[in-house]
């Protein structure tokens, strides 16, 4: 298993395998250094070009997940400059991940392209490994941001696709109108 050019970890691998075993629609990575929200793509699509934006074909469903949960966070909401996360006030506290910084290899990039699960960077608090003592105040800065974007997984189409018998169609391929990005049905 290669994954651009580096040995995947088996922890990775598995986690590959059950993203491709069981049909998620929706996660977050959850990090620590920065106070924002980014999305796929986190590779550039031009790989030797820094803060490059590189959307993806479902651009504006990411950016409304992201923002679902940017809204939904007390810290990240705020309009303050001067407060950890301030650079990224104007842009309402999102950022596509290639145009803030480009990196090869995320869950978010391979989910997308490999998986029906959309899922974004949630970067937790300015601090890159925060002390036992500040764990509970994240935890609270998040939890009702947490569950804003869990929500998220009822919006949009969704259903049984069946064949003329009403027997389920496994791994049926699903495309929408102006979007290249195709999803495939559950078990």
């Amino acid at each position: 298993f290669f994954f651009s050019g580096f040995q995947v970890a088996p922890e990775t691998k598995a986690v590959m395998k059950w993203l491709r075993s069981i049909p998620f629609v929706l996660s977050a990575s959850l990090h620590g250094g920065e106070l924002v929200v980014t999305y796929p793509y986190d590779y550039s699509r031009h790989p030797m070009e820094e803060k490059m934006f590189s959307p993806t074909p479902d651009e504006k469903v990411f950016k409304m997940l992201a923002k679902a949960y940017a809204d939904a966070h007390p810290v990240i909401s705020d309009r303050s400059e001067l407060r950890c996360g301030g650079n990224f006030v104007k842009r309402g506290g999102i950022i596509n991940g290639a145009e803030w910084y480009s990196f090869t290899g995320g869950m978010a990039d391979f989910n997308y392209l490999h998986t029906n699960c959309f899922e974004v960077t949630v970067e937790v608090g300015c601090e890159k490994f925060p002390l036992e003592e500040e764990l509970f105040t994240i935890w609270h800065e998040n939890k009702g941001a947490l569950l804003n974007y869990m929500e998220m997984v009822h919006r949009g189409i969704k259903g049984i696709v069946s064949d003329k018998f009403g027997n389920p169609i496994k791994n049926a391929r699903i495309s929408v109108r102006g979007i290249q990005h195709d999803v495939t049905t559950g078990n």
